[in-house]
């Protein structure tokens, strides 16, 4: 008969087992079968218990505004082979259709989750919004709340008014910064009604502080601004800047705050990789060619720099720039950058990635994987390669394309899983759950990784 003593031990060394694993798994926060929001535009309450409607009486521009006479880039996404759109019999005149409501990005400051809702159909009340951990925390599929309100969403009651975000930042300063396409991507209906703007609104009143129209000379169109982010150290707010590739055109766009300029860099790394373009996700295979997607910053050194780290979506392949060589104008002119730009190698089979991020707590970069469905990281203080790169967590059957992946100032990891392949070539079943929104604290995710 086993003695007691040597139960203990062996449930000592199970767990000791267990913790060389991969990483703590992401844990699921919210989950919808379809979005919904407090404020739909179509006379349902909002928590004060005011109706609001949009308004569509304001004109439109039409396409071709800003177009220069330019042939448009296309690509694999717009125009799906398989399944014909459901968008034909949508209204077009609609503030609210649940189907067309397809969440993009999640960011989380102090109790507020930022979800955005980029106007890829019609029927959406707005796109830019925000959950009340707080208060909806028991509620497993939330409302969705407008900010900074539900007016400034109304992109036909004014020119200056907020269009179609992607992914919102939170910067030191504590304030949020976006990119507005200025766009409506409705399929075979695409209009550019505004010029893309950068938005700066100050999370402590709510408050829009800044908003910077995107010179037509250095981005023709917003259809591929899709997230930014923003360089600056607390105390130096207008010192800012922020980062800005451009997916389609393959350019990252650096903003200076104080300056209120704006230029472009261009490089081949900013390339898709024609190897790594096929893709298989929720039981769709296609194909893409989206260019640089995501930009993070990694750790301050003893000269004040830093390293800009980047990659295409289409690729497996990670990258490196000094912030000192983006913030210097006239780099952007140069025909030849030498070495400033990098490649550090890549980081496996099937790790196409849409957003990492920085966490300096524990100097890891963590990677939303869309081939892998899951997440995954890699210690820059380690060579870029497969050994070295780890997996946090990987769930094919919930966290279907990690559109976006974010770090809070508390070392929280925030994701969101949108379902969008099965979105753009079949449809979404509506009655399971197709987006979710995951969290993890980047110290237990990392545990029994490479990246530990």
């Amino acid at each position: 008969m086993l003695s007691p003593q040597f139960l203990i031990l062996c449930l000592i060394a199970g767990l000791e087992l267990l913790s060389l694993a991969d990483g703590d798994p992401m844990i699921e926060v919210f989950r919808w079968k379809q979005m919904d929001f407090y404020n739909r535009g179509d006379g349902h309450p909002v928590l004060g218990g005011r109706r609001d409607r949009p308004s569509h009486s304001a004109p439109v521009v039409f396409p071709g505004r800003y177009s220069r006479g330019k042939r448009e880039i296309m690509t694999s996404r717009d125009s799906p082979v398989v399944i014909k759109s459901r968008v034909d019999s949508d209204d077009p005149n609609a503030p609210y259709i649940p189907y067309n409501n397809v969440p993009m990005g999640a960011t989380h400051f102090r109790g507020r989750l930022f979800v955005t809702m980029p106007r890829r159909r019609v029927g959406i009340p707005s796109t830019l919004n925000y959950i009340d951990v707080a208060k909806e925390g028991s509620n497993p599929s939330p409302k969705l709340q407008a900010y900074p309100n539900f007016a400034l969403n109304q992109f036909n009651a004014s020119a200056e008014n907020i269009v179609s975000v992607y992914r919102t930042s939170v910067d030191a300063c504590q304030r949020l910064w976006f990119i507005d396409t200025g766009m409506l991507e409705y399929p075979n209906n695409r209009q550019q009604i505004r010029r893309p703007s950068i938005w700066v609104v100050d999370l402590a009143t709510d408050r829009v502080l800044k908003r910077f129209d995107i010179p037509q000379s250095i981005a023709e169109t917003g259809r591929g601004l899709a997230s930014i982010t923003v360089d600056v150290k607390a105390g130096q707010c207008g010192d800012a800047y922020a980062y800005i590739p451009d997916l389609v055109y393959r350019r990252l766009y650096v903003y200076h705050l104080r300056d209120d300029r704006m230029w472009a860099f261009e490089h081949n790394y900013f390339n898709f990789d024609p190897l790594s373009g096929d893709l298989s996700i929720g039981g769709q295979t296609f194909r893409w060619d989206d260019g640089i997607f995501s930009v993070t910053l990694g750790a301050h050194k003893p000269d004040g720099s830093r390293d800009v780290y980047f990659h295409p979506m289409a690729s497996t392949n990670e990258f490196v720039v000094s912030n000192k060589i983006l913030q210097q104008e006239s780099n952007a002119a140069r025909s030849d950058h030498g070495n400033d730009f990098r490649v550090l190698g890549s980081r496996g089979p099937s790790t196409q990635s849409t957003m990492h991020g920085y966490d300096p707590g524990t100097g890891v970069i963590f990677f939303a994987e869309i081939q892998k469905n899951g997440v995954g990281c890699w210690r820059p203080t380690m060579p870029i390669s497969t050994g070295n790169y780890g997996s946090v967590d990987s769930n094919a059957m919930d966290m279907i394309y990690p559109s976006d992946l974010s770090i809070d100032e508390d070392g929280t990891i925030w994701v969101m899983s949108n379902s969008m392949p099965i979105f753009i070539y079949s449809t979404l079943d509506t009655n399971i759950y197709n987006f979710r929104i995951w969290k993890q604290n980047a110290s237990l995710a990392k545990m029994g990784t490479v990246c530990e």
